[in-house]
């Protein structure tokens, strides 16, 4: 008795000039067993071991234009493709999995534009990689919050601090009871603030603001590097001054880095997505961030950043939720659903929206950058006018009505409400 093939099930969004259904057939064989057309030694009991497959296509509406400017006018035929790879040719190596599925698709001659929408993976990809280590529940546990988001701040490497300059920025967002800070993903290890010195400059500070009050604020540090031998020292100098937090540049690192420093880690890992615009903004091109979370939370991220309402960058509203979707839905297991991270142009003015359009949970962490640091009464001002606004949008009230009986959400509505500065 033969055992029932697993597959690993892609989908795809096609445009052509031509007919869909045969170049859906191309990436299957193409990305499987290399050609298109048959070679000497092939025999079927070889194609349906390794062999790809279209199990599904779904026929959309023409594009008037193709996604690429250079292509005449359309119409252009467009489709979903739903193509099957054999687990037994891939297995659950996620390079492999990068290289067969997705890499190659693209160099594919006959599309106008193509697109990874959707990936589904077998239960083996759950039981072979780590997941989160500390995700949802091990953020909350860390910093003792419950029931409303973790609020965070960003250091800027615009404000060019260096290390005491950053403890005394530190110390005043702390002793405001700001839950979290963090480096900017392009606050590293420069010159005039080296990571060691920034660490032993605030760490102090934390610590002894633990002392003082049972709650530890998280910091989150720059620790990325291309060597991880370097970067497993940076994260043992932040694990040796007490901190409990990094931000991993994910796209720079890469896979290999990344579940390097995942199986020795101490620290919960924040991931930063910077360059993950190269691969989506194009909408013939790319793929959706549905599909590419996938990777990095099977790696191991615990705390995922994906943008929010109203961010001073390209990405639309919709895009966002989609991408706040992704995340917080379990791939296999609740455990495996890292913390989504809410960032970009926000102030208290997003919270309503923010909690509404996320299905009216607080299971998020609230990241604000020129929106607490640039708050006309100081950046602890500024983490006061955030928790207000969050308090008045669970509770269903107006910020403006709630602003009326507190000072900083008023100044801060004034300040940030024409879209300017934050």
């Amino acid at each position: 008795m033969t055992k029932a093939q697993t597959f690993i099930t892609l989908t795809y969004l096609i445009e052509t000039a031509g007919s869909p259904e045969k170049l859906a057939a191309k990436i299957a064989s193409d990305q499987s067993t290399g050609t298109f057309v048959p070679v000497p030694g092939e025999t079927e009991e070889l194609k349906n071991r390794v062999a790809a497959r279209v199990v599904g296509l779904r026929p959309l509406p023409p594009a008037a234009h193709s996604s690429f400017p250079s292509e005449e006018a359309g119409p252009f035929n467009r489709a979903e493709a739903d193509i099957a790879f054999p687990f037994d040719a891939i297995g659950t190596d996620l390079a492999a999995l990068m290289t067969i599925a997705i890499g190659g698709v693209y160099s594919i001659k006959g599309f106008t534009g193509i697109r990874v929408i959707d990936m589904k993976l077998p239960e083996a990809f759950g039981r072979a990689w780590p997941g989160p280590q500390f995700g949802v529940e091990g953020s909350r546990k860390l910093t003792g919050i419950r029931g409303r988001p973790i609020i965070g701040t960003i250091i800027k490497p615009a404000l060019g601090l260096r290390p005491h300059e950053t403890a005394a920025l530190v110390k005043e967002v702390i002793d405001a009871d700001v839950d979290f800070v963090k480096d900017d993903e392009k606050l590293m290890s420069p010159a005039y603030s080296p990571l060691e010195d920034r660490v032993k400059a605030v760490m102090p500070l934390v610590l002894e603001r633990e002392q003082k009050t049972g709650k530890k604020v998280m910091y989150a540090w720059g620790i990325s590097a291309t060597d991880p031998d370097d970067m497993m020292r940076n994260h043992d100098i932040v694990l040796k001054h007490g901190g409990n937090c990094a931000v991993i540049n994910i796209n720079s690192i890469g896979f290999g880095a990344m579940s390097f420093l995942r199986k020795r880690s101490g620290l919960v890992l924040h991931a930063h997505r910077n360059g993950w615009d190269i691969l989506t903004r194009h909408p013939g091109l790319g793929m959706d961030f549905k599909v590419w979370q996938q990777f990095w939370r099977l790696l191991g991220v615990d705390q995922f950043q994906i943008n929010g309402i109203r961010v001073k960058y390209w990405e639309p509203d919709e895009s966002f939720l989609a991408s706040f979707k992704a995340v917080s839905a379990p791939l296999f297991s609740e455990a495996d659903c890292p913390l989504p991270v809410v960032g970009s142009g926000q102030w208290g003015g997003q919270a309503p929206n923010t909690y509404n359009r996320t299905g009216k949970t607080v299971d998020l962490m609230y990241l604000c950058g020129g929106g607490i640091v640039s708050h006309p009464g100081g950046a602890g001002a500024g983490v006061k006018a955030v928790r207000q606004a969050w308090e008045a949008a669970v509770a269903g009230i107006p910020l403006e009505t709630y602003a009326r009986e507190h000072q900083e959400l008023a100044q801060s509505i004034a300040t940030f409400a024409n879209g300017k500065g934050a």
